[in-house]
């Protein structure tokens, strides 16, 4: 395994870890998925997003596990193997998956809304914390039925479960950065949810224009 990063000369590791964060989280695996299924363009149907819930509209079950899956899997790769060279560069990490996965150059910075990513992310750094908040989403869901409230309650309460469990200050500042950035790709959901028309899990959405 390789050294911790001397600090000396830290900024080409710093840059390689968010470049190499990006890369990996800016992969469309929803969007790649449905389109080998031959579903065409994911972003056609329902809310238009590339992420797991918007696969389920699809009517595919078992693509929107996979998208499930890949989408946490590139958060937790991106930071696991940046954690070799010490743990801020995982942290670099994943951010920078995070905002690969919010904003690709490949859909022209148009990317999905990062829960799944974020969870990925979680589990890696601390994963007592992530399944906790793992465990927030799917309580939220089957109370609620709403998965944009599922996700913005499991991510907000993230940062306490990070500080509860590892007590590191930089992880819950990461935690709070990447809940923040999942909030705020959120908005339309919220406006919808006050308003009361947000789509309940399982329910079809209108088409995306």
């Amino acid at each position: 395994m390789p050294d911790p990063i001397s600090w000396e000369f830290a900024w080409p590791y710093f840059l390689a870890a968010v470049a190499g964060g990006y890369v990996l989280g800016s992969i469309p695996f929803g969007l790649v998925l449905t389109r080998l299924a031959g579903l065409g363009d994911i972003r056609k149907i329902g809310s238009g997003n590339i992420g797991t819930t918007n696969v389920l509209r699809a009517g595919r079950k078992d693509l929107a596990a996979a998208t499930l899956i890949l989408d946490a899997g590139k958060g937790a790769a991106a930071v696991l193997i940046a954690a070799h060279w010490g743990p801020d560069m995982a942290l670099i990490a994943a951010l920078g998956a995070m905002l690969g996965h919010l904003y690709p150059i490949w859909l022209r910075f148009k990317g999905g809304k990062g829960v799944a990513t974020a969870l990925g992310v979680l589990l890696a750094l601390a994963w007592p914390a992530g399944l906790a908040a793992c465990a927030t989403w799917l309580l939220a869901a089957a109370l609620f039925r709403y998965s944009s409230l599922s996700a913005l309650l499991s991510l907000a309460a993230a940062p306490l479960y990070v500080w509860v469990f590892t007590g590191d200050l930089q992880l819950v500042q990461l935690a709070t950065i990447v809940a923040l950035l999942v909030w705020a790709r959120h908005h339309a959901n919220i406006r919808r949810l006050l308003k009361g028309e947000e789509s309940k899990i399982g329910q079809k959405s209108a088409p995306s224009p």
